[in-house]
């Protein structure tokens, strides 16, 4: 997931902050809450009704319901239009499991981190290439797949990825069939979300021993800026919704068990780099 380099236009911004300005009170009054997330499982997708599921969902959607309201829209779109999506005012709250970083945090508002989690890279059935690293990828010339507006672009720059091997692309499913078709060696995805996609594909399989490029991640729930005080009321809750058991009988049934409970870095912390 990655640095945005996000321009958004004056009048976006102004749209976003006068449709976003009141989130608390759209909750008091009942009014429907829409959650902007990708098509990104086990995170965030859509289901046959367009209801949102996945874990990330589900913990907002818990934590929403104690907070007053019920009333939820799901707006799916493709993972670089999220956070100019919530300038513009088109949803109220992101929550597709976006990583905290220093540019995120000049652009939305975070809450206080939802797990601790780290990338891995999906590769075709027996890893033929013999990949485990963003440095295999690398020194044997091949190309990786990513998201469009993923972290992972900018740690595949420092490594030495060329920017002609970097494939960015819209979301989770691109990226597999990019590693299928052979147009990309690797495809770097969520740890949850690539088990997710090996357990279901037969040509995939997560690349095994796998070094990341970096530390932990710390994914969260993101807010327009104006909304300090919906983020200050959702960690409020949040804090004594997490790790509970009904969180983890909400989450568990994407994949999310204790060990991905977040490490204790704090957003302020993560915000810093």
């Amino acid at each position: 997931m990655a640095a945005l380099g996000i321009a958004a236009m004056t009048i976006s911004s102004f749209a976003g902050s006068a449709s976003a300005q009141a989130l608390l009170e759209k909750i008091k009054n009942g009014e429907t809450i829409r959650l902007g997330f990708t098509n990104e499982p086990p995170s965030a997708y859509p289901g046959a009704n367009n209801e949102p599921l996945g874990l990330v969902n589900a913990m907002t959607l818990d934590v929403l319901k104690k907070m007053g309201t019920t009333k939820i829209e799901a707006i799916v779109t493709d993972w670089g239009s999220l956070v100019p999506g919530l300038q513009a005012g088109r949803f109220d709250i992101i929550t597709g499991g976006m990583w905290i970083n220093p540019e995120r945090c000049r652009n939305v508002l975070f809450s206080e981190p939802i797990a601790s989690s780290n990338d891995v890279i999906i590769v075709a059935k027996g890893n033929p290439e013999n990949l485990h690293s963003f440095e295999d990828v690398r020194d044997k010339g091949l190309t990786l797949a990513t998201l469009a507006g993923g972290t992972a672009i900018e740690a595949a720059q420092k490594i030495g990825i060329a920017d002609d091997k970097i494939m960015q692309l819209a979301g989770p499913p691109e990226i597999v069939q990019a590693v299928k078709a052979g147009r990309a060696a690797a495809g770097n995805l969520y740890s949850l979300n690539a088990t997710t996609v090996a357990e279901n594909d037969p040509n995939i399989e997560v690349a095994d021993p796998y070094t990341p490029p970096g530390p932990n991640e710390h994914p969260a729930i993101a807010f327009p800026l104006n909304e300090q005080a919906a983020v200050d009321a959702f960690n409020a809750v949040f804090k004594d919704y997490l790790g509970t058991d009904e969180m983890m009988a909400s989450v568990s049934k994407y994949g999310y068990s204790k060990r991905d409970l977040p490490d204790g870095t704090t957003t302020a912390e993560a915000c810093k780099g």
